[in-house]
């Protein structure tokens, strides 16, 4: 494949992924009041349908893994943007809470089959041993998606209400996402190079030696997404817990948005040069040493703010092209399958429980305990370094 169909696959596929996180992760940040305002269905629920839908994602992402693996991202990428659409369209026409609910069940299987462990497992298929850097590339695309998205679907609910909206983004899966997939992707991707002696060859089988790395990276992706999921619903409640007003919380909040690019772009600068475990130690160091920095008060917060995000921002590239790296290409669609549905499940119940601990003990031990589990992943992430070298 030349490198300008390279280029316009990747580039197809981020504006994808945009779309697809537009239309369903980032959906309540901006329709969750106006739902609520306009239904009288409790916000909490209307939150909680979002769990609702990663839970659904975290029970389908191995089948879809692995649906990957055998026939290449086309076919699942396409019905991920036919059952987004489904869900929107569920959600714009629901009567009552529990039809809501099930939109938000279709919508989980649809960000299972569209977002960016699907979109990896996509590149691996294609490129093999290779899609690291398009791994890279596309995370920037998908940086801007609450960038593109949140302005627009204020802008969308202003002008036909949060019914509207959703109908709206699921003309835009039709039109948009469906037709990008079809036309851009290739039918029958390419055949991946014969497996190297010593290898593994069945899907998602992992030799005994390989075993240890997998629960490490396991560990490490659970409790990484469990962190994201905690700060990126509590940051706000947490700062102005410390004292800091509301508008000063949101200004510093939209510092973790540029931070994420930014690692993310130097990440890229790199040109691959050094093994994705330098990737996920430095995303890791970076996510711990700015949670310490919140948790312990030193230093400007912004400083923290920026230090975390940049972590977070490179974790995502780190999640996607450290099993690459470990377990090569043939397994790589099923098992990143496999460690999507820890992880998502971990997405779903963070949110609540980091709720319970805020309510309950404060934002200092809710620092506290964000800042224990980035310490248990920096340890983690040493462990996972080590079974390599032995």
């Amino acid at each position: 494949m030349t490198d300008r169909n390279r280029l316009t696959v990747i580039s197809a596929l981020g504006v994808v992924q945009i779309l697809a996180w537009g239309s369903s992760f980032y959906l309540p940040a901006v329709l969750a009041a106006p739902i609520a305002a306009d239904t009288g269905w409790p916000l909490s629920w209307i939150v909680g349908a979002l769990s609702v839908g990663l839970l659904t994602a975290g029970a389908v992402a191995p089948y879809v893994g692995r649906l990957i693996g055998e026939t290449g991202g086309r076919p699942v990428l396409a019905a991920a943007a036919m059952l987004i659409a489904s869900g929107q369209l569920i959600l714009g026409l629901s009567p009552n809470l529990p039809v809501f609910v099930l939109g938000w069940i279709v919508l989980g299987a649809g960000m299972a089959a569209g977002l960016y462990d699907a979109a990896f497992s996509t590149l691996g298929r294609l490129y093999g041993g290779s899609a690291r850097s398009a791994i890279t590339v596309l995370t920037l695309w998908g940086g801007f998606a609450s960038t593109v998205c949140w302005p627009l679907s204020a802008y969308l609910v202003e002008q036909f209400g949060w019914r509207g909206t959703c109908f709206v983004y699921a003309a835009i899966q039709f039109l948009i996402s469906l037709p990008l997939v079809l036309t851009i992707l290739p039918r029958v991707p390419p055949e991946l190079p014969a497996l190297t002696t010593g290898t593994s060859g069945a899907a998602s089988s992992l030799l005994p030696a390989e075993r240890r790395a997998f629960l490490l990276l396991s560990g490490i992706v659970i409790i990484g997404g469990a962190i994201s999921a905690i700060v990126g619903v509590h940051l706000l409640t947490l700062l102005q817990a410390q004292g800091i007003g509301l508008a000063a919380a949101v200004a510093l909040g939209a510092l973790v948005g540029p931070a994420q690019v930014g690692g993310r772009v130097i990440e890229m600068a790199g040109g691959g040069r050094h093994h994705p475990l330098w990737t996920m130690s430095a995303a890791l160091g970076l996510m711990a040493c700015g949670l310490a920095l919140m948790a312990i008060g030193v230093g400007p917060v912004g400083i923290a703010i920026i230090l975390y995000g940049a972590g977070n921002g490179v974790f995502s590239i780190a999640k996607g092209t450290v099993p690459l790296a470990l377990f090569g290409p043939h397994r790589y669609a099923p098992l990143i399958g496999r460690l999507a549905r820890p992880s998502l499940i971990a997405q779903a119940a963070a949110p609540t429980a980091g709720a319970l601990l805020l309510d309950q003990a404060g934002s200092t031990w809710t620092f506290a305990a964000l800042l224990v589990l980035a310490l248990l992943n920096a340890i983690f992430g040493v462990g996972l370094w080590w079974s390599q070298r032995r």
